[in-house]
């Protein structure tokens, strides 16, 4: 992951936990609706976060069963299950909502948290779109399998080398050629887009309009995400939130990033109009009173893309839709990820804009705590300025009482979510509203989880998944190391 210059070493503070009195006459214990119908019994929030225990065709899994059910014991206001797939494509094990089998799978899921939070936690879904991304391959693969040979490069060749009979070579003679040059030869001869398909792998862009598939986008998506809301409905969520963050589909429609010619790229009025449609169509199929929601981000934190001030006129567009809450994120974009080795998928978190989203206890003097607060604090103030109440869920780096309290009492957000503190200690806030804030296992915030989620493994805390490794019925990795659930 991309670090940041100053290289300074952040403690994790000591910090005021509160008796059971002073959490029940707290804000973050506090009550709050979101739409007509749903209520969260606090404002405490597990945002959604990919464990990589689905199996390879998007099914539940006992493993899966167990992660949410042990972050339902600890009793949250809600728990957002992780981005789950609109389509019926494989998509690795990351689970699919895209057809009605997988129902049976998500009804066992919605089951086990109601049963396991004793009713207390409500349960969303994060519906999700993805375009295709695939491996780095090596070199040899890509000249001699991915590369279409085209004009372009026998008249670059003929150039660089100054030999006028490569403008008639036949396509073997052009390979190889690029199979024997060196990288700055390749750097003149093959096209923007194709040395990112060496060098990182190929990934579809929105603005990708050559593609009829990507063209017609505005006139798919809008019904594979209302199916799946649908069925989000059926299994028994309690709402869903549609995912329009990070790398993915609907947050590039966002971005600065898109310029399709059509009427749905260029200018935010037309960014914005797919994930609007998207919405109306969800909220047609679903109806008035089912919590509907979306996550996008406060900044895209990359050269070029969208900043606050954007992402405060989406956030009064999206309330005045009838969104019935938003929740902010910040970056995590494949534009500035690194290189990944060869045979691996670039990863939209190892730049500076995934350092962004996930900040470590190695820092800047600003340090990893609720460092993007302000940003979401302004979104807020937007919103409320445009008159809506639409309740803002807040997140980054929370990991005490002391700050979640201060942020909804300031006004900052109205909800608070914790990701990595969650992870830590699954029980952390049922322990803080019992008044048990001294047992609480706090994050290191040293980015252990992030790694395990960057090679695709089953996402575990650095805190206790190498503890009480006998104990009984234990589920284990796979690679029968480490413990899938905090202990008790």
């Amino acid at each position: 992951m991309w670090k940041p210059s100053e290289r300074i070493k952040h403690r994790i503070e000591d910090t005021f936990w509160p008796t059971p009195s002073e959490a029940e006459q707290s804000l973050l214990f506090s009550p709050i609706k979101m739409g007509k119908t749903l209520s969260l019994e606090q404002r405490t929030w597990v945002p959604a976060m990919v464990p990589w225990r689905a199996t390879e065709a998007g099914e539940i899994t006992p493993e899966l069963l167990a992660w949410y059910g042990r972050f339902a014991q600890g009793r949250p206001g809600a728990i957002v299950v992780e981005a789950t797939g609109i389509r019926d494509i494989p998509s690795g094990p990351l689970l699919r909502i895209g057809h009605s089998r997988f129902l049976k799978g998500l009804e066992q899921l919605v089951a086990t948290i109601h049963e396991q939070s004793n009713g207390h936690t409500r349960v969303l879904i994060q519906l999700i779109d993805f375009l295709r991304i695939r491996r780095r391959p090596g070199r040899e693969k890509f000249l001699n399998q991915f590369l279409k040979v085209t004009s372009a490069h026998r008249q670059n060749l003929a150039r660089c080398l100054s030999d006028d009979s490569l403008l008639e070579a036949t396509e073997n003679v052009v390979r190889t050629h690029l199979l024997a040059a060196e990288s700055t030869l390749l750097d003149e001869v093959l096209s923007r887009r194709e040395l990112e398909s060496l060098r990182f792998g190929l990934r579809e862009r929105v603005t990708d309009m050559e593609q009829e598939h990507i063209r017609n986008l505005p006139q798919v998506l809008p019904e594979l995400f209302a199916q799946a809301a649908v069925r989000a409905q059926s299994a028994g969520f309690d709402g869903v939130e549609l995912h329009y963050a990070h790398a993915y589909t609907m947050a590039s429609f966002l971005s600065r990033h898109n310029t399709r010619d059509d009427a749905y790229g260029g200018s935010r009025e037309q960014r914005v109009r797919l994930p609007l449609e998207v919405y109306s169509a969800v909220r047609n199929a679903v109806g008035s009173d089912y919590c509907v929601g979306a996550r996008y981000l406060c900044d895209e934190i990359i050269e070029g893309g969208n900043d606050v001030d954007d992402a405060t006129w989406f956030g009064v567009e999206f309330a005045r839709a009838g969104m019935d809450y938003l929740s902010l994120s910040t970056g995590g974009k494949f534009e500035d990820a690194k290189q990944p080795k060869v045979g691996w998928a670039a990863y939209p978190y190892t730049g500076q804009s995934g350092y962004e989203c996930m900040p470590t206890v190695i820092s800047d003097a600003v340090g990893p705590f609720g460092r993007q607060i302000p940003k979401q604090a302004r979104i807020r103030a937007a919103i409320r300025g445009a008159e809506f109440d639409t309740p803002i869920v807040v997140a980054g780096g929370i990991h005490s009482f002391e700050q979640a309290e201060s942020i909804l009492q300031c006004g900052h957000g109205d909800i608070v979510a914790a990701a990595r503190q969650s992870i830590a200690d699954p029980d952390w806030f049922r322990k803080v509203q019992l008044g048990q804030g001294q047992s609480i296992r706090r994050c290191l915030f040293t980015n252990y989880c992030e790694a395990l989620d960057q090679k695709h493994k089953q996402v575990t805390g650095q805190l206790w998944d190498k503890e009480s490794l006998d104990e009984p019925g234990l589920l284990m990795s796979t690679d029968g190391k480490r413990r899938l659930t905090a202990p008790k």
